[in-house]
C-alpha cells in the first residue's frame, strides 16, 4: 500500500469518526467529505469502496443502531426517531424496517432481556444492524414457503 493510500485511508477513518460522533446532527456528504479532505464525488467513491456501502447509508444503519438501543431501553418510536437525527418518522420506519427487518413499534414490544445479561461490547456486536444481512422477514418467509 503507497503512502497516499494509507493518508487517504487515515482520512476516511476521520470521516467515519466523525459521522460515528455526530450521528444525531443533520450531516450530508459535502460535510462528510470536509472531514476526510475530500471532494463529496471522490469522498463518495473512496468511502464506497473502502467501507462497502454509502457515506450516507454508513449513517443510516449507525443511526437504526442507537435507535434500537433507545428502543430497547423503553423510548417511544418518535422520540428515537428524533433522537437520533431523523427528521421523518414514515422514513426512519421504512429505514428500520429495511435494516432491522421488522417495524420500530414490533422491536420496542419485543423481549429483549436477552442483550442486558450479556456484555454491552458483545451485545453491540451483535445487535449491530447490518445492510448484507438477509432479513428477517424474509428468512422467516422463506421457512413458512418450505
Amino acid at each position: 500500500m503507497t503512502p497516499e493510500e494509507l493518508a487517504n485511508l487515515a482520512h476516511l477513518r476521520r470521516a467515519r469518526d466523525f459521522i460515528d460522533r455526530e450521528y444525531a446532527r443533520p450531516l450530508d456528504v459535502p460535510t462528510m467529505a470536509r472531514h476526510a479532505l475530500m471532494s463529496p464525488a471522490h469522498f463518495s467513491r473512496r468511502f464506497r469502496a473502502a467501507y462497502g456501502e454509502t457515506p450516507y447509508s454508513y449513517l443510516m444503519t449507525r443511526r437504526i443502531e442507537r435507535a434500537m438501543a433507545l428502543l430497547r431501553g423503553g423510548m417511544s418510536v418518535t422520540d428515537a426517531c428524533m433522537a437520533v437525527g431523523c427528521t421523518s418518522l414514515g422514513s426512519f420506519s421504512s429505514r428500520f424496517t429495511e435494516i432491522v427487518g421488522e417495524t420500530p413499534s414490533a422491536y420496542r414490544s419485543r423481549e429483549h432481556s436477552a442483550v442486558a445479561a450479556i456484555p454491552a461490547c458483545v451485545a453491540k456486536v451483535h445487535t449491530r444492524p447490518t445492510r448484507n444481512a438477509p432479513s428477517r422477514i424474509g428468512e422467516a418467509g422463506r421457512a413458512a414457503a418450505a
